[in-house]
């Protein structure tokens, strides 16, 4: 029996020990060839290895299976010793480290960590940690998540997430960002709904698509307290928390974290979850709702002004017009081509209430573009619609512009 080599589907792969920056040794899975294991081992070789259906991602921190029903587990073995886990110690620095991270929902942020150790497919929030201030502890935090979870968790970049190849994060428990700035709508979107997902399609390089498990828990850490991604007020998937500096910052606190691990997935084993289930994120809105949130929900509004500044600037400009009327049923309509699902209530509180326009007008001329028959070229027409329309003149929107 050949462990170093597998044969999945039709497809070889070899596990390997990958050595990571502290020189530490990572089993991976890479592909390998069939012609270079019979150059390396000879023909027979190939009927020593080990064959299985296919990949399955199947998350397990206390009753691992390397092989489900004939599908190899993608989802990586920790190598913590096993032997310390299961002896009690105590855990110091964590759990101080911990308080000022989860301050007075603490047991909150017990539950989440337990949650994910022991019940690893749960979909949970969305946990933010947000600060303007230096030396926090926000990339300590994450650095100490990857310890636990090892090859399970991923540190992401901004332009990770937006990529089309997707199969080097789709497969982890926990999937974090650091330093997130997802400021538009629709990354916004695509991480609200992923966040609630059970199913996903993994797309690699040069391979087509394949519908996968999806178990991933975002952790997004920003120096952006305001904007950084865009929520609505009534969004319940987000528990961002404002974290503040460290108090008589410790240069060893991520050995003495490191340290501590093993004692602390012996507590994480042990403790029984203080809250009760009652939503399919476990949390309830109440529960994890903090200034924090308020604040990102205010800069979401202050963005969804600029982007309704800049879409009449862009029909302006588009239709070369020293002036628009639209109605906030055009404006909702332009808004949700930007992937914003907005009221026409919360439309209306920036046009009417905030700059104080009026709509006396019943009829109106809506502009559109369309190819010339004669020349194939593109032309700007109108047809005349019914409707309550304000009227944005080109000076007024460039001076919010320029505010």
């Amino acid at each position: 029996m050949k462990e170093e080599y597998l044969r999945i589907g039709t497809s070889y792969f070899k596990i390997v020990r990958r050595p990571n920056i502290d020189a530490e040794l990572k089993e991976v899975i890479i592909p390998w060839n069939r012609p270079t294991i019979v150059d390396d081992h000879g023909k027979d070789y190939l009927k020593e290895i080990d064959k299985y259906e296919g990949f399955i991602v199947k998350p397990s921190h206390t009753d691992y299976e390397p092989v489900f029903h004939k599908f190899y587990n993608k989802y990586m073995p920790l190598s913590h010793n096993l032997e310390i886990i299961n002896k009690k110690g105590s855990t110091p620095y964590t759990f101080k480290f911990l308080k000022h991270i989860f301050k007075d929902q603490l047991e909150i942020g017990l539950d989440y960590l337990c949650i994910i150790w022991n019940r690893p497919t749960q979909i949970l929030p969305i946990l933010c940690l947000v600060s303007e201030e230096r030396n926090t502890g926000k990339t300590t935090f994450l650095n100490w998540l990857n310890l636990i979870f090892e090859d399970n968790m991923t540190m992401n970049k901004n332009e990770d997430f937006r990529s089309n190849f997707n199969s080097d994060w789709t497969e982890k428990i926990i999937i974090a960002i650091d330093e997130v700035l997802l400021d538009k709508r629709e990354d916004s979107e695509r991480i609200k709904n992923l966040s609630t997902s059970q199913v996903y399609k993994t797309e690699a390089k040069g391979k087509d698509k394949v519908e996968t498990p999806f178990y991933g828990k975002f952790v997004l850490c920003s120096n952006n307290e305001k904007n950084f991604i865009l929520i609505d007020e009534k969004e319940i998937r987000y528990w961002v928390r404002k974290i503040s500096t460290l108090e008589n910052v410790d240069p060893d606190l991520d050995v003495k974290l490191k340290e501590e691990i093993p004692q602390f997935i012996a507590f994480l084993n042990e403790r029984k979850i203080h809250l009760p289930k009652k939503t399919r994120m476990w949390f309830t809105k109440e529960q994890i709702h903090t200034e924090a949130l308020d604040k990102l929900v205010k800069g979401t509004k202050a963005n969804l002004e600029k982007e309704i500044i800049s879409i009449i600037e862009e029909m302006l400009e588009e239709f070369e017009l020293e002036e628009i009327k639209l109605t906030l049923n055009d404006l909702q309509n332009a808004l949700k081509d930007s992937y914003y699902k907005v009221s026409v209530n919360k439309i209306n509180e920036i046009v009417k209430e905030k700059w104080k326009l009026t709509n006396p007008n019943s009829s109106y001329y809506q502009y559109y573009k369309s190819i010339n028959p004669g020349t194939n070229e593109w032309q700007v027409s109108s047809k005349n619609e019914k409707g309550r329309c304000y009227t944005f003149k080109k000076e007024f929107i460039q001076g919010m512009l320029n505010c």
